[in-house]
């Protein structure tokens, strides 16, 4: 096909459909490497030409063999682009690009968009405001930290996604025992001030170094309480132009400009502090946000970020024009929680503004849209007492022991 071009897409979750399919019809080429335990995944086989797969999945992949099974396949074919569609594979992606001498984001600014301690240390030098925070690596500055700035502290995986792996601390003797009991792994922690407050999320398109489009939202209950004590999670997109849509997306602009994101999907994160009334950084990411964010985001925009994601891809190799889709200003809100029924039957959430339900085993969630925010969360504070109450199930959260 003229002026077909051959991409290489990584991702150690099924995710990233609409991607993959919206770059074949694109007249594509495309490849995909997925773990071999997501084998059996409904990928969308039709567009996509070859599927390659990885033993064991993420923090198991040889990067060795990664890269060999990679060089091998240009043996034949030229690679345009590779495209890395979860937060664990940027490393692989980055490393790939590296060792290829690929056009992309190399390994030392792909850190900003994985490495938390990284990121905070970025935000810094950008002059972006942060929480306190401090490496592990010397005992002297962990001390000094513990003695100068309020407990509570979190103590998080440097590379893990989301609230993953996170320790909550109350005072210094807890934050040494758990410091000794990581042994040779506490380099791979970051120690942070908790600052509690609301905490939103900005999700936006990037071509060249600019955002083109984003939007921000509000969680109404954040990933790190469900991670530590569960509860339903929910999100909904805030009033536009209202102050802090304003004040988030200035600083959303400050991060993707000192992080370096020259084109792609972001998915940063935001707190506004309950004591100051600031907006705080707190981490940021270089793909579309997880836990069907991207179908909310689409519901209240238009925009769907997967297939966006993917025409700006094809638009940089093919050196063409990329045109954002018209954006509406709409509203839409997600509740969603781990079922303990496989296919928990959700019709009784029968409300019209209903547009969308979580299709995944042992979730129960569900999306509403309205051109009234008032009306989005209304409704996500009473599916959430339903949920709760019928279909709710809780997870322990599982210890780290392979870090990124």
């Amino acid at each position: 096909m003229e002026n077909s071009k051959t991409f290489i897409c990584i991702s150690n979750y099924f995710k990233g459909a609409d991607f993959l399919i919206h770059l074949k019809n694109l007249g594509n080429k495309v490849y995909l490497i997925t773990s071999e335990k997501l084998r059996d995944k409904p990928w969308p086989f039709d567009h996509i030409d070859e599927v390659f797969y990885m033993a064991g999945q993420d923090t198991d992949w040889n990067l060795e063999h990664l890269l060999l099974g990679v060089g091998n396949l240009m043996k034949s074919n030229k690679i345009d682009a590779i495209v890395a569609l979860d937060d664990y594979d940027v490393e692989k992606a980055t490393y790939l690009r590296e060792n290829l001498r690929i056009d992309g984001m190399g390994q030392t600014t792909g850190r900003y968009f994985r490495d938390k301690l990284a990121m905070r240390m970025r935000a810094k030098s950008c002059g972006i405001s942060n929480p306190n925070f401090c490496s592990l690596f010397n005992d002297y500055d962990i001390n000094t930290f513990a003695d100068t700035i309020s407990a509570p502290w979190v103590l998080k995986p440097r590379s893990e996604a989301s609230a993953s792996g996170i320790i909550k601390v109350y005072d210094k003797e807890s934050l040494w025992i758990h410091i000794n009991e990581m042994g040779n792994n506490r380099f791979k922690y970051l120690l942070e001030q908790f600052r509690p407050g609301d905490v939103y999320h900005c999700d936006s398109l990037v071509l060249n170094g600019k955002i083109l489009f984003s939007i921000t939202s509000k969680y109404l209950t954040t990933p790190m309480e469900i991670s530590q004590g569960g509860g339903i999670f929910r999100s909904a997109n805030i009033p536009y132009e209202s102050e802090d849509d304003k004040a988030i997306k200035a600083v959303n602009e400050q991060v993707i400009k000192g992080f370096g994101l020259k084109h792609g999907a972001a998915h940063s994160e935001y707190i506004k502090c309950n004591d100051d009334g600031k907006i705080y950084f707190l981490e940021t990411s270089s793909r579309v946000g997880g836990a069907h964010l991207a179908e909310m985001v689409a519901e209240a925009s238009n925009i769907n970020l997967w297939k966006e994601w993917a025409a700006i891809e094809d638009a940089l190799v093919k050196e063409t024009k990329y045109a954002l889709p018209k954006v509406k200003k709409e509203y839409a809100g997600i509740v969603l929680t781990l079922s303990k029924f496989q296919h928990p039957d959700l019709s009784s959430f029968s409300d019209p503004e209903v547009c969308f339900r979580v299709p995944l085993d042992y979730h129960a969630g569900l999306i509403v849209k309205s051109d009234s925010s008032e009306r989005v969360l209304e409704l996500l504070d009473d599916y959430a007492n339903r949920l709760t109450n019928d279909f709710a199930s809780v997870v322990e959260q599982a210890k780290v022991d392979k870090f990124h």
